[in-house]
């Protein structure tokens, strides 16, 4: 608010607008009134009463005073009034009124003011344009906006003030022209903190963090010394740096902030705290909380909500409690978080317990708390209780309940009864969000139940809803899982693209077997600018895998290393994995090893490397090694260590390791079976590996029988193999490469009637012999 000093100008003008000696009395009032201090209402009202009966209610300079201070008193009507009351009006007193209906968020009364000042044919100043401006952004009036625009660049108001460009790049940044907001900036031959304050800010708020920080950091490095970052400045940078996840370039600003003295500002603390949470380290997220000096509920939500999405549930209960000693009290989202925190924990007792102390010291149970307890008995698995104590009371009208069962059955795997909740909610005619329709879509694909999934790509088109990506990404998963490339590549190609629609295609592309197509999209993904992730490169790199493509596993790891991706355990995995099958064991090896905390996917991934390539020493080697880290070996890591085992010929290793599953409490399955078969059929010994069939604790499939099969021709051993042929067909009455096999183990010993009546059974059974081709 402008305020006004009682200088010899006020005096002058009143004295030669009385009609009667000033009296002590009338001095003290006029020196109160003009002083800078905000009077109670009723004190003002008094003094404006005063006025008018001495007839100064026509001098502009006490009129503007009359409207700035009923203005700070939240009265714009009444600052409307007095400027009604002024016959003669000048650009000072225009400016004030404006003024006064701007800070009190009048912004449509300021619009029409500042029209009557044009109609009154007074021309607008540089104090008049910010405040229009500014009004037309709340109002989100770009026309308007752009018609003021063109005035001020006739009048020449950007060149000589900053003040005035800074509201333009306000004014765009406001409604999403942030383009238009850069080139009214670069066109300032003035810049001030403002000007690079808006920009910044006008980036961070149209989702393009990247550029806000890029010229955050432009104005630390050649500005001047009135253009230094100040508080506002770090907050916008700050809330970069959470948007993006950038938790080093943010330890960075919060350095500049302490080294320059702001991060002592309220503002700035607050804004390092939140982007510590959104970075998600709970740690530096704490250490900026207790350098809070107001903690406010705000401050209180940010700490625990860090807490609780790391399933911290124990700091987020002493957090909460400490948090009401010093008179905060908790709100819905605080609720929530904590909610959260004990779902994402799995603390289910804990859970229940504080769902107790809601009930009983009566908090609040928004919607919102609501949706959350829901979410936490479905996240233990509690699905019973969440339906019949929460779900079922309210499910004929709340339509946020419906949304959240749907999506949390499908993010836990039920897909059926997430199905069952869809069509229910559709027969009922309650309305579902985009959530909903993705978890359900995401169902389907898990279900192969592509039909309903088409009904729903229909319901998508009708409704519009096909320009959400969420929902675009999903219905490309379900084609591209379901083998329909085709529709999901026409999907792709009208969406409106994020890195995730990319991955998605590409993950189809490489699951498919198509791992060039796969390969030629992520150049393609490059070529455009979108910027790939670690999922995306980790699906690449599988892709380079399944083709065994060195070359372009190399340009992938080389453009992991130029872009500044940290070898994180995925993509140091999936490294190891592209290395070993392509060959190269020793690039694989020096990856591995350089893995700081290995999980059981790298150690799995590092045995089966060496033993595809019959290196069972160097895989017992990194089995004994996983063994005595703090790593529990799981059923793939048994059964990568058997199939080295086979592929060397390590009976007796193979043996041990087998039996050694039971020390871990695991059960071998058919796949651990048909590895030991294998590896004691190809060593001679059938008639064990026979009796390991035999003992099996679930029923054998054809694939095992085939594998002793194989071990009886390979040894010679006709009579033997007849027997186990006869299994054979018994599991897999529909494979006709068991009847061949048998018929010839027949002709091997001269029974040309048996051998003869198999075919003639084969052609009972309806079994063909499939044709062989050529490429030649």
């Amino acid at each position: 608010m402008v305020r006004f000093k009682p200088n010899h100008l006020y005096t002058r003008r009143l004295s030669t607008s009385s009609t009667s000696n000033s009296t002590p009395y009338l001095n003290s009032h006029f020196t109160f009134f003009l002083s800078n201090q905000i009077p109670d209402p009723k004190s003002l009202l008094q003094t404006h009463a005063f006025i008018i009966t001495t007839g100064h209610t026509n001098n502009p300079f006490i009129a503007s005073k009359l409207i700035s201070l009923y203005a700070s008193l939240n009265k714009p009507t009444f600052s409307s009034k007095v400027f009604h009351s002024v016959q003669s009006k000048d650009a000072f007193l225009w400016n004030t009124v404006i003024k006064s209906q701007f800070s009190n968020g009048c912004y449509s009364k300021a619009l029409d003011f500042y029209l009557q000042m044009r109609m009154s044919y007074i021309l607008p100043t540089h104090f008049t344009i910010p405040l229009v401006v500014a009004s037309n952004a709340e109002l989100l009036l770009l026309k308007r906006g752009m018609e003021i625009h063109g005035l001020v660049t006739k009048l020449g108001f950007i060149a000589g003030n900053s003040a005035v460009g800074s509201s333009f790049i306000y004014f765009y940044s406001m409604c999403g022209c942030v383009e238009d907001a850069a080139l009214v900036f670069d066109k300032m031959p003035m810049r001030d903190v403002v000007a690079w304050t808006a920009l910044v800010i006008g980036y961070v708020q149209n989702d393009e963090s990247e550029k806000g920080l890029e010229h955050l950091c432009e104005m630390h490095r050649i500005g001047g010394d009135g253009e230094r970052p100040n508080s506002r400045t770090l907050e916008g940078g700050f809330q970069a740096c959470g948007n993006l996840g950038a938790l080093l370039e943010g330890k960075c600003l919060h350095g500049l902030a302490v080294k320059t003295g702001v991060v002592f500002t309220n503002v700035v603390q607050s804004s390092v705290l939140s982007m510590y949470t959104k970075c998600g380290t709970p740690g530096e997220a704490y250490l900026s909380f207790c350098e809070v000096d107001h903690k406010d509920l705000i401050s209180w939500t940010s700490i625990i909500s860090v807490y609780s999405r790391y399933g911290l549930s124990s700091e987020c209960l002493h957090l909460f409690w400490q948090m009401q000693v010093t008179g905060v009290y908790p709100d819905g989202v605080v609720i929530s978080c904590l909610l959260r925190g004990f779902g994402n924990s799995m603390r289910v007792s804990e859970g229940k317990v504080f769902h107790g102390i809601i009930l009983r010291r009566n908090y609040i149970t928004d919607q919102m708390v609501k949706n959350a307890l829901l979410s936490m008995y479905c996240r233990f698995g509690l699905f019973s209780i969440a339906e019949k104590k929460l779900f079922d009371r309210v499910r004929d009208r709340d339509k946020e309940l419906w949304n959240t069962m749907v999506f949390e059955y499908s993010k836990v795997g039920q897909e059926s009864r997430c199905l069952e909740l869809f069509t229910e909610m559709q027969h009922l005619g309650i309305e579902f969000d985009s959530n909903s329709l993705v978890s359900v879509i995401s169902s389907c694909s898990r279900l192969g139940a592509i039909r309903l999934g088409r009904s729903l790509h229909c319901y998508v088109i009708k409704s519009l809803m096909h320009e959400n990506v969420s929902i675009a990404n999903s219905l490309i998963d379900m084609y591209g899982k379901s083998g329909n490339s085709v529709i999901a590549w026409k999907i792709f190609s009208r969406a409106r693209k994020d890195t995730v629609t990319w991955n998605t295609l590409i993950s189809s592309y490489s699951h498919s077997g198509r791992s060039t197509d796969a390969l030629g999209l992520f150049d393609k993904m490059v070529s455009e600018g979108f910027k790939p992730n670690v999922a995306t490169l980790v699906t690449i790199l599988s892709a380079c895998s399944h083709i065994a493509s060195l070359e372009k596993g190399e340009q992938i790891h080389s453009y992991a290393k130029d872009e500044g991706f940290e070898l994180d355990i995925s993509l140091s995995t999936a490294l190891v994995d592209m290395y070993a099958k392509c060959g190269q064991l020793d690039k694989s090896r020096k990856i591995f090893d350089a893995i700081k905390e290995k999980d059981a996917i790298s150690w799995n991934v590092m045995i089966s490397g060496y033993g595809m390539h019959g290196d069972a020493e160097s895989a017992i080697e990194i089995f004994q090694q996983m063994k005595q880290s703090n790593v529990r070996p799981n059923e793939l890591t048994f059964l990568a260590v058997l199939s080295a085992c086979t592929h060397a010929g390590l009976v007796r290793e193979g043996k041990c390791f087998f039996d050694r599953m039971r020390n871990y409490a695991l059960s071998p399955n058919l796949k651990h079976y048909s590895c030991m078969v294998d590896l004691l059929g190809r060593s001679g010994n059938l008639h064990e590996a026979e009796d390991l069939v035999l003992s099996m604790p679930i029923a054998p499939d054809g694939g095992i029988w085939g594998s002793l099969l194989s071990a009886c021709k390979i040894h010679n051993n006709a009579e033997f193999g007849i027997r186990v042929a006869k299994h054979a067909i018994e599991a897999d009455p529909e494979n006709e490469g068991y009847y061949v096999m048998i018929a010839d183990l027949y002709l091997s010993l001269g029974r040309w009637e048996e051998a003869e009546n198999v075919r003639a059974k084969m052609k009972e059974m309806g079994v063909r012999t499939r044709a062989g081709w050529s490429t030649v």
